[in-house]
């Protein structure tokens, strides 16, 4: 089916979703012909009661702080956003990211949420792309003082494999570039200018750049001591300064939207990592599945968001539609009534009241 000029088909989002997930579901499907379902079982078998409180705990302190980061992030943008709220969207869109393919609808949600609740689904939308960065940036960061640092067995593989790493991320970016260079040169800079202008309101501001630094560095200790905490659970005996550069790996793999469920590059990464430092990558395997079984308890607290709103809105009824009230009464008014008047109606074809200059009076 044929769609306007300019216009995206309403499929290829979900379309990209799929891939992503069929991407996710092929690479577990090769990782466990070559290595057996024996680690993701054994993974399942090490997690107990008394790892459960550990992993909300973990989560709590992470998750409130990213609903911090966000908050900061969205006033320097010029948007309201409470912190008891965040922590509640946030907490949701975790849930939904590890339940759902893909690992960003929840994400989607929030910021699309937050959007319509504050007038502005752009800015809502940045806000949430924007914290997203904050926490990679710190990441990356992160990952390459400790590849750099630490005494690592993968150091040799990953230096090997940066190159060509770089390579592909630069042919995006052209690609990227070329895509967007189809737009007219005034609209293109000032775009470009909007939009870094934003990264720097919302990143780097007086105020809220040292809250949103402090956060993303508190939001990456939670996930590397997670990671440490998973990797006792599923066996391993390894220092806490050779699983660092492991977990930082692991953690970059878990940004690609290619997965199920939260599984798929994360073990494929994991298991790699493990087996170059001489660790086992069966062993990788049991610590990237506990890791991933962790972090969706961690997440629970969301579904108990998620279940309350929803029962919420349906005790409301029509009167509330996912969180938000309905339009206001005047405008559905205003709009019912001109749908009523013909179009041909002297109401609509003249809506200014006359002229006394024209009438003679």
């Amino acid at each position: 089916m044929s769609t306007p000029h300019g216009a995206t088909p309403r499929r290829s989002p979900a379309l990209r979703t799929h891939l992503g997930t069929l991407a996710g579901a092929v690479l577990l499907g090769i990782l466990f012909w070559r290595l057996g379902t024996g680690p993701l079982l054994d993974g399942l078998r090490r997690i107990d009661v008394r790892t459960v409180p550990v992993a909300l705990g973990i989560g709590a302190v992470t998750t409130v702080c990213s609903a911090w980061r966000w908050r900061l992030v969205a006033a320097g943008l010029g948007l309201r956003l409470p912190l008891g709220p965040a922590v509640a969207d946030y907490y949701r869109a975790l849930f939904l990211n590890a339940a759902l393919p893909g690992g960003v609808l929840g994400d989607v949600h929030r910021a699309v949420r937050h959007g319509r609740g504050a007038g502005d689904v752009r800015r809502g939308v940045t806000a949430v792309v924007l914290e997203r960065v904050a926490g990679q940036l710190a990441l990356t960061v992160a990952g390459a003082v400790l590849l750099a640092t630490l005494p690592s067995p993968v150091r040799a593989e990953v230096r090997a494999g940066a190159p060509p790493a770089g390579l592909a991320a630069v042919g995006v970016l052209a690609v990227v570039l070329a895509v967007r260079m189809n737009r007219p040169p005034a609209r293109r800079a000032g775009a470009l200018r909007r939009r870094l202008g934003e990264a720097r309101q919302g990143l780097a501001s007086r105020r809220g750049g040292p809250g949103v630094a402090l956060s993303s560095a508190v939001v990456l200790a939670g996930h590397l001591a997670l990671f440490v905490v998973a990797a006792r659970v599923a066996g391993s005996a390894a220092p806490v300064a050779v699983l660092l550069p492991l977990a930082v790996l692991a953690l970059l793999a878990m940004g690609l939207p290619l997965n199920v469920g939260g599984f798929g590059p994360r073990e494929g990464v994991t298991a790699w990592a493990f087996g170059a430092a001489g660790l086992g990558a069966d062993r990788g395997v049991a610590v990237a599945v506990v890791y991933g079984v962790l972090s969706l308890l961690a997440s629970l607290p969301g579904a108990a968001v998620l279940l309350r709103r929803r029962g919420a809105a349906v005790r409301a009824g029509p009167t509330l539609r996912d969180g938000f009230p309905p339009a206001i009464p005047e405008r559905r008014a205003a709009r019912d009534t001109a749908r009523r008047i013909p179009p041909d109606s002297p109401a609509v074809s003249c809506p200014c009241p006359p002229s006394p200059e024209k009438d003679g009076l």
